[in-house]
Formats: structure tokens, sequence, C-alpha cells
């Protein structure tokens, strides 16, 4: 089949969001200006760049996420591993402003080293970000889709060595999650290594 996104697809949901996977998920925290926390998933979020550190989430909406980083600069990316799914998914609860996601989803909030934001101390990884831009993407036509995109730094990261083999981070131990398309998750188990190929050399 073939279809354009403006015109429909016919399909009993749209299947955008199970052809981009899996994603990884930005569980991301932060604090507003006056120290009230917040803990959301993201499921537009990944790494841009490696020099410097980069990563980036785009929320659907002006959510608390996107007002905290506005006021404060600064968030941080949290690793969702297999047994936090169950976690990470009740911290996605549509909550008043106020109510924190840690408490909620029975989470501990851990100080951070280098920003104020919080992290999640049951995470394996977490990555503190300063805030490096936050954008609106338009459309083709130059109109506002009504996204944030909010692009960072990473300052400092923390990893529980328990997920390292031989220095490596082993992600068969850290079991992140990911997301797929409607309401299916994905727990990386199968790992396998490819070479880059060099020009020139057998194809064996």
């Amino acid at each position: 089949m073939f279809y354009e996104p403006q015109n429909g697809h016919g399909l009993p949901h749209d299947p955008f969001k199970a052809i981009v996977v899996p994603r990884p998920i930005g569980w991301i925290s932060t604090r507003s200006k006056s120290g009230a926390i917040n803990l959301s998933p993201y499921s537009y979020f990944n790494a841009i760049s490696d020099n410097p550190h980069l990563v980036m989430f785009s929320s659907s909406g002006h959510k608390d996420s996107v007002t905290f980083v506005e006021e404060t600069g600064e968030f941080a990316a949290n690793l969702v591993s297999h047994d936090l799914r169950e976690k990470m998914n009740a911290s996605s609860v549509n909550a008043p402003r106020g109510v924190s996601e840690f408490d909620y989803a029975g989470l501990t909030p851990a100080p951070c080293k280098l920003i104020g934001a919080p992290r999640v101390a049951e995470a394996y990884a977490t990555l503190e970000c300063v805030v490096t831009d936050i954008r609106v993407p338009t459309d083709r036509h130059g109109k506002p889709s009504g996204n944030f995109l909010v692009m960072g730094e990473v300052v400092g990261i923390h990893i529980d060595e328990t997920i390292l083999t031989d220095g490596l981070i082993d992600v068969q131990k850290a079991q992140p999650v990911s997301r797929l398309g409607y309401m299916d998750y994905a727990t990386v188990s199968d790992v396998y290594q490819m070479w880059r190929p060099r020009w020139g050399e057998s194809k064996g």
C-alpha cells in the first residue's frame, strides 16, 4: 500500500509510529524554579551528537517538562530498564501540576551532581543535561506543529556499575525498554555485532 499522511491511511491506527521503531524512551525529570519536580516519559527521544554529547526530546504540547526546562535550563534523562517499565508507565499519568510523579509511581528522587533537577535513583543510568535550544518545529509550509523540541548537552553521566561487563555497558544486563507503535513496547535482549566495512577489503 501507499498513502499520503495528509489524506489518511485507512487502517485502524496510524502506522507511522510503528514504522519508526524502536525508539528509546526519554524518562525526563525536571525541577521548576519554585522547586516542584516532574517526571515524564517521552518516546520521541534520542542522542543527536557525540561531540558534544547532545540529546533531544520532543513534547506534544507545552507540558510541565517544557515549562520547567524553560525556567531552569536543565533536565535529566533516565534509563528505563525492564524492571522499571510499570513505574515508567505510571509516571505518564496526566496528573495535575503540583503532583509528584515520583511519589505516584513509587520512585525515589535523588540529587544530581551538576544540575538542580532530580534523577531517578532506581535507574541504571542518568544523563544530566543543560538545555542548548528549544524549538517549535514547523511543517513543510512553515506552520508551527505545536510540538516543542528540547535539546540539551550532557554534562554529567551516572552509571550503576552492576550493568557493566569488562568496563562496557552490557545491554543484556541493563535491558532498556523501547517504544514501538500503538501500545507496544520492547525490551532489548538479543545483541549481535557487525563491523563497519572498509573500502577495498574483502566482503568475505
